[in-house]
């Protein structure tokens, strides 16, 4: 189902279009603008859109471009600004400017990072806005001139423009700002996108999770009736979610299956089905450990692993889903950055590794797609699994790779290394939960090294593997931050591990952060 279908389903009763340019800060305004609880879609700036009532404003994303390219990304704001509030942001303000007849040139020097706003004028858009409030500059043009009937709002240091508007009377608002107020950098920002979004387009913020939840609901019964639904479970935030709502829309006309791929964690497959049972959900748990490490057997290449298991678990999914009758349509738990992603103002982005929660099911099952959380990011996802009353430690859980400890591995996935590897990530989770770092931690995981190395124990040489430590903060896991755990609480763990997984004698910590690496090895 196409996404602007799929939304307008959900019977919002209020919305923000953020048109995007390429920003690689256009989700961060996603996010500012749905933690102000007004729901928000993201489209390609060229993507057409209807007026309709609900509809009450337009953002106008960042760009890594120039206006002044040949080939500049635009879009018809002027007939735009005729219609609804437009608040344009870095390239959207540069381009507003322009296309009303402004003079938009390169910057002498790039302006990027810190700077103080300094206001000019009283206006709803700054309300509560400090005076000499930090900004965020990201740009290599400016603007030189501003349109007719315009005004500037306010100016930094480097920049005459860094806030305008359109001055002129029974308009709807025309804004534009010259630096990026959805970045954390920006004090004062999301305070500038709420004004926006309450004062200027008069949006209520009746946009919760029991709102979601109420209105997801009711669409789902609508849409599937007294039919059925296939869902694939992993024991995540988004799946687990997901078929909550599903199931709260059809009972047990839902069918769950839930694979031991043999890479997961340590008593997992088990814990998982414990948890599925405790919620009433109808979930089969499918033992598939030995078809896994057969297929696995000698291969290294990441990018083969996270195929090879992808397509096994296919295959098994395929396999008991012909055992049932009657299945109309498959649940998935896609959430709104997967959606973004395949929507892309280029559309979808080089690949850097394969996909593993979206996708990638056999055709030949025919089956209409069910994915509740297509709209919701991952923070929103655990809002409404609050809201649902699911347990809070698997709601908050770390994120876990699809293909599991199978690319936590380098190198040939064997039994042995998983068992090696499972003990080893337990006492690292275990550790943090008891020492209070868990919450702290975006994600952490244990990885196992293709390599053994010498180690003495009382009077012996051991010569066995070396896994290192992973732990990272973020906000969404787009760019992430080593870290910094207390050196005796990591000294602690490396005995734990060592003197307790025989087969592991060495321990090491990742201090490296996203980028240039990644938060996975594989």
């Amino acid at each position: 189902m196409p996404i602007s279908k799929y939304l307008s389903s959900l019977q919002m009763t209020e919305k923000i279009i953020i048109l995007d340019f390429g920003s690689q800060y256009t989700q961060l305004i996603a996010r500012a603008v749905r933690e102000a609880n007004v729901y928000c879609e993201i489209i390609p700036y060229n993507k057409e859109f209807s007026c309709t009532p609900e509809l009450k404003g337009i953002i106008l994303s960042g760009s890594p471009f120039s206006v002044n390219e040949e080939k500049a990304l635009t879009t018809d704001v002027i007939s735009i600004a005729e219609k609804l509030p437009v608040l344009g942001i870095c390239y959207g303000a540069q381009l507003t400017a322009k296309l009303f007849g402004g003079k938009v040139e390169k910057s002498e020097k790039r302006e990027y990072g810190r700077a103080r706003l300094n206001l000019l004028k009283d206006d709803a858009l700054f309300k509560n806005v400090a005076q000499d409030s930090q900004v965020w500059m990201s740009h290599s043009d400016t603007i030189k001139a501003l349109p007719e009937g315009f005004e500037i709002l306010g100016t930094t240091e480097s920049i005459p423009v860094a806030a305008f508007k359109r001055n002129r009377e029974n308009s709807t608002a025309l804004y534009g700002l010259q630096f990026h107020p959805e970045v954390y950098h920006s004090v004062d920002g999301k305070a500038i996108i709420q004004n926006f979004l309450v004062s200027i387009c008069g949006c209520s913020q009746d946009w919760t999770p029991a709102h979601f939840i109420s209105d997801t609901v009711a669409d789902l019964k609508n849409k599937i009736g007294d039919k059925r639904v296939i869902m694939a479970l992993s024991g995540g935030v988004d799946s687990t979610v997901a078929a909550t709502l599903i199931h709260q829309a059809i009972g047990n006309n839902l069918f769950g299956i839930f694979v031991d791929n043999g890479v997961l964690r340590k008593n997992e497959f088990e814990d998982v089905l414990k948890l599925y049972n405790q919620l009433g959900l109808n979930v089969k748990g499918v033992d598939a450990r030995e078809h896994f490490y057969t297929k696995l057997a000698g291969k290294t290449d990441p990018e083969e692993k996270r195929k090879i298991i992808g397509g096994c678990f296919i295959e098994i999914f395929d396999q008991e889903a012909k055992g049932l009758e009657h299945i109309d349509f498959l649940g998935q738990g896609t959430i709104y950055p997967d959606v973004i992603e395949s929507v892309s103002v280029h559309g979808p982005s080089v690949t850097i590794k394969s996909h593993h929660n979206v996708g990638g099911l056999p055709e030949t099952m025919k089956l209409s797609l069910i994915e509740p959380l297509r709209s919701l990011f991952k923070d929103e996802v655990r809002k409404v699994g609050v809201e649902l009353g699911l347990p809070h430690d698997m709601l908050f859980r770390h994120p876990f790779p699809g293909p599991g400890l199978g690319i936590r591995i380098l190198g040939e996935v064997t039994e042995e290394k998983v068992w090696l590897l499972q003990q080893a990530d337990a006492i690292f989770t275990e550790g943090l939960k008891k020492a209070n770092l868990y919450a702290t931690i975006w994600q952490a995981g244990t990885i196992l090294l293709p390599v053994k190395s010498v180690g003495v124990m009382g009077d012996e040489r051991t010569y066995e593997f070396t896994v290192v430590l992973r732990a990272v903060t973020s906000v969404d896991g787009m760019t992430a931050d080593w870290a910094h755990l207390p050196y005796t609480f990591l000294a602690d763990i490396s005995n734990e591990i060592i003197n307790n997984v025989k087969g592991i004698n060495r321990v090491v910590y990742d201090i490296s952060s996203k980028p240039p690496a990644t938060i996975e090895w594989e």
